[in-house]
Parts: structure tokens; sequence; C-alpha cells
């Protein structure tokens, strides 16, 4: 995993970050080409500046001067030339190594196990897929090659000042100590206090991100002022955090100004006392177009080093974030895909053999569960709240790992199955139906270009909900808002069983809702019910009576075991048998639903 070295720059993991531009070698030399380009280019007024004065301006060669000015114009347009195609072409390969890290990411959490969306708050994943990986463009735009052109300018400038006049160049160099010092201590200071930015960005995204989501719960209890408060309290401490980065910009760039104001004066002060009458031009190296050079050469010199720091904190703040995306990418916590079973066709035998799971390893939740379930049978699995239901069809479904035993379809262990072999044969129907902000024919088909609207038509007819859907504005192509919320609980229900039905499943998994719909939804609820599970295997985490009467087999569970099986008439008969008095207690008392 990666982890922050603690130094002021992770140099291991800017060279990981780095291989990302692989693909694109051919920018990346020629933005470096720009960054040479740049440097040089800026040199070259200065240059020409000394030589206009002391060839054209005081000798008094008009002709010269002219032609010194035009090479001042021509630097110019080079500079421009160039910074065009810096900025640009480091802003493309920034945005395309981003776009490349961003789906690098998204495809490496679509591939996580639920164990690790359990632990996970959704507002720092969002936070690590949109913000961070954001943040991490500034690296190529304005960090790296910003720094690398800096310090090439500042090379290029102290080679040429000291060929000139070493005398006035070690004046200009007896501040870079003190520069240089600040701004390693500068470096480490923000480096800490980027990282706590950061994580309150994280922090921030997450409460926002639960609230929004949880805001009738929120509304229904009365707690706006107490999470109005926590939102503030949050917020304090974001703001802290970046005043922390604003103090240490505020002590240092006044410390770099003042020491190259201190340079430039040290300059003008020894150059005065030093340059030589018009006349003895010709006699020594010391003129006033070489001070006004290296006024200038000082300001170029100095002004980098300033800028460094500023463009460190960009450089720093996109390698806090590229270490908490690699943080993911780096964590193993996917189900093992390692099978190759991929049949086109399954009958849809299921078996458990002696199956025990704990999501805590220590704390099991199912224990030794043995049953078999023959091709085309319905099972129905009763219970109260915690007693193991749910995990059935997480563990068949493979979002999580058994601990101990085997489950079997068809004579084959599902991990001997590849995970989009197994789920290509399974459909599940969730009591808490999740429908994306898209249209209804998209929630059906989720994209996948084999299903068409006609097929989507023809079985929507077939369960019975076609003129429910056709009741909607645009039918098909009604557009669903975020999780639903402007369909009822029963009309969610209602998509997620054509969405399961129009796949075609050889295995039918379906958590009926417990929350009670009206009347007209029911029936249409329950016809859908008898459509889709016939023919095919169908595990039924069962509400409904109508439901549990017909199943071939019932199970029984109570904290993770099967306590009783059998048929609802035999069951029934069972004297102090446990699905005799949850039938008693609770199924005669709601003729609608059992819990």
């Amino acid at each position: 995993m990666a982890k922050s070295n603690g130094s002021a720059f992770d140099f291991k993991l800017f060279m990981r970050l780095l291989t990302f531009t692989r693909p694109y070698r051919g920018t990346f030399i020629f933005v470096a080409f720009a960054a040479v380009g740049l440097s040089v280019a800026g040199l070259l007024g200065p240059i020409f500046l000394k030589n206009t004065i002391d060839l054209g301006m005081l000798p008094r060669d008009y002709d010269l001067m002219l032609f010194y000015i035009s090479l001042i114009v021509v630097a110019l347009i080079l500079e421009v030339v160039f910074q065009f195609s810096f900025i640009y072409y480091a802003n493309w390969l920034g945005q395309t190594v981003i776009r490349d890290l961003r789906i690098k990411l998204f495809d490496k959490m679509m591939r996580f196990k639920m164990a690790y969306f359990d632990k996970s708050a959704v507002g720092r994943l969002t936070t690590r897929t949109v913000n961070d990986i954001e943040t991490i463009a500034s690296i190529f735009s304005e960090g790296m090659f910003t720094i690398a052109s800096d310090v090439l300018k500042m090379l290029v400038i102290a080679v040429y000042m000291l060929y000139e006049s070493w005398q006035l160049a070690l004046i200009s160099f007896s501040i870079l100590p003190i520069l240089l010092y600040a701004t390693r201590v500068f470096q480490r200071a923000m480096k800490g206090a980027f990282e706590d930015v950061r994580n309150q960005v994280a922090n921030l995204n997450t409460f926002v991100q639960e609230r929004i989501t949880g805001m009738k719960i929120v509304q229904i209890f009365v707690r706006e002022q107490t999470e109005y408060d926590t939102f503030v309290a949050i917020n304090k401490e974001h703001r802290k955090g970046w005043i922390k980065t604003v103090w240490y910009n505020s002590i240092f760039f006044p410390i770099a100004e003042i020491s190259g104001s201190v340079a430039l004066g040290l300059i003008v002060w020894y150059g005065g006392m030093n340059v030589v009458p018009e006349e003895a031009l010709k006699d020594s190296g010391m003129t006033l177009g070489l001070i006004t050079a290296f006024v200038q050469l000082s300001q170029m010199l100095f002004r980098p080093l300033r800028m460094i720091a500023d463009k460190f904190n960009t450089l720093q703040m996109g390698m806090v974030a590229a270490n908490r995306v690699f943080e993911i990418l780096d964590t193993q916590a996917h189900i093992q895909d390692q099978g190759s079973h991929a049949p086109e066709h399954i009958k849809g035998d299921i078996e458990f053999k002696g199956v025990r799971f704990g999501y805590i390893p220590e704390e099991p939740v199912i224990k030794d569960i043995s049953f078999s379930v023959e091709a085309g049978q319905t099972i129905a699995l009763v219970g109260a709240t915690g007693a193991g239901k749910s995990t059935i069809i997480n563990l068949l479904t493979r979002f999580y790992e058994i601990n101990q035993g085997q489950i079997d379809i068809d004579g084959v262990g599902i991990s001997e199955f590849s995970l989009a072999g197994l789920r290509s044969h399974i459909a599940v129907v969730l009591q808490d139906v999740f429908l994306f902000a898209d249209t209804i024919l998209h929630n059906i088909t989720l994209g996948d270009p084999e299903i068409t609207e006609a097929m989507v038509v023809a079985a929507a007819k077939e369960i019975g909900v076609h003129d429910f859907i056709s009741s909607l504005p645009g039918g098909y192509h009604y557009n669903v808002k975020e999780r639903g919320t402007t369909l009822s609980s029963g009309q969610r229900q209602l998509i997620a069983f054509l969405r399961a039905f129009v796949s075609k499943p050889s295995i039918l998994i379906l958590d009926e809702a417990t929350s009670s719909v009206d009347s007209y939804s029911e029936e249409l609820i329950q016809n859908a019910t008898d459509r889709i599970t016939r023919g095919r295997t169908s595990i039924v985490i069962a509400h409904r009576l109508a439901t549990i009467q017909k199943a071939d087999q019932i199970l029984v569970m109570e904290q993770g075991q099967i306590i009783e099986r059998g048929r609802h008439s035999e069951l029934i008969k069972k004297d102090q048998g446990h699905y005799k008095s949850l039938y008693e207690v609770q199924f005669l008392a709601e003729p609608d639903t059992v819990s």
C-alpha cells in the first residue's frame, strides 16, 4: 500500500505517477522541450537589452540599436510561442493522465468485494475518485514541468551571470543559502498542512453525502440543529487546515521578497560604484548595460525561486492526493476471480454443504448450513431479522467468500465459476430497490446492448407491468430521479422485477419487500412474482403468504441455522413448531405479510 515516507518530497511516489505518462511519451518530451525553450527564450531579452545599451544606445549606433531591439522582439515572440506550447500541452498531458487514472481507480473499485464498501464511507471514496484525482492534474499543469522549467531557467541565468561578471554573480548568489533553507523548511511544513486539508475535504464530503441521503431521518427526528452544529464544527476544522497553509505562505513569501530586494540593492550599489564612464567601455566589463541586464537577471533568478515554493505547494497537494489514490489502487480487497467455468446455460441445481460464514470471522452468522434446491424449484427463507437470510443471498452471488464448506451450482463449486460466468445466470431483486438517475429503459437494461427496447416491452407485457410503465410521462423513457424517489415503493419493485425477468436468469433471488403498498400494486407485484419465479430456480426471502404457500420448500432460520424445513402444509402441522408459532402470532394477525 502506498504510504507517505514523511520526507518533504516522496520521489518514489512521484516516479510511480510518471509511469502513467508512458503512453504519451511524445507529448511528455515535447512539453520538456517547450520548458527548455521557454527558459532559454526568457534569457535572451536581458542579453539583447545589454547589447542595445552598450553597443547601440551609448555609442549612438542607431542601426545596431535597432538591430538588437528587433532581436528583443523576436525573443519575446519565441517566449510567447514556447509559453503557449508549454501551458497547453502540459495541461493536456495532465488531464489525459488523470482520465486514465480515474478509469483505473473506478475499475478497481468496481471489483472490490462488498466487505470493503461495508467499511468505507461513500463520501471518502467520492473524494478519492473526483477531488483527489483532479488535484493530481496540477502536478503536470502547474507543478512538475513548471518547477523543472524554473530550475533550468535559474541554472542558465546563473551560468550566464558568472560568465559576464563573477563579482555581481556572487553578490546575487549571497542570498541563495537563506532562501534555500527557508524553502526547505517551508516544503516540510506545507506537506503536513496539505495532508490535513485533504483529510478534512474527505470528512466534509462524507458528512454531506450521508446527511443528504438520510435527510428524512434528520427531519423526522428533528435533528437539523444537531447536524448543523456538527457540520459547522467539521467546516471549522477544514478552515483551520487552510489557514495553516496560508500562515506558512504569509511567512515564506515576505522572506523571499526581502531577500530578492536585498540582492537587487547590492547589485545596484556595487555596480554603481564600479561602473566606468562611456569612453572606457572597451577597457572594462562593468558597463551600464551589464548592470541593467544584471538587475533584470537577478529578478529572473529570484522570481522562479519564490515561485518554486508556490508551485511546490501545488505539487505537494497533488502528491498528497496521489498517495491517497494509490492507497486504494494498492488495496487487495477483491474477490479472487480465478475460476474459468462459464457455461452458456445452467440448469439451476443449488447445494449448500456445511457452509459457515461470518462478516467478522470470529463471529459466524451462518453456522454449518446445508440444503439443496433442484432446478426449477422455489425455496422460501423465513425467519426473524438477523437470522441470516440475506447472508445466504450474499454468499450465493459471491459478494462475500464463505469461511468453510462449499456451495455448488449444477455440481460445480461457485469458486470454479468466473464471477461474470456465475452472476450472468443469477438475477437479484432486493428489498431496497436501487434505481439510477436515468430512464426506466436504462434502469431495466443497465446499458446491455443485447437487450432491445422491444424485448423490454415484450417482457413487461408478459409479467403485467407494461400498462403501469406506459402510463408514466414518456413511458419507458421516463427519467427516474436519483434512487427512484419520484416513484412509489410498489412501482420501484415492479421495475426491479422487470429488470430481473428481462435478463432471463436461470436462478432468481428475491427479497420480498415488507413495506405495504396499495391493493392494485400488491396484485401486480404478486402476479409478477408468480411469473418470474415460474420454471426457474428461485430463492425467496418470503414475507407474503402466497409466496410461502407456493414454495416447494420452506427453510426456517434462526441465529444462522436452519431449525425447520418442509412445505407449508407440513410445517403448519408441527405442534410447538417455530414456523407454526410464527404463522399464528404474526401471519394470521397480518394476512398480507409475515416477517
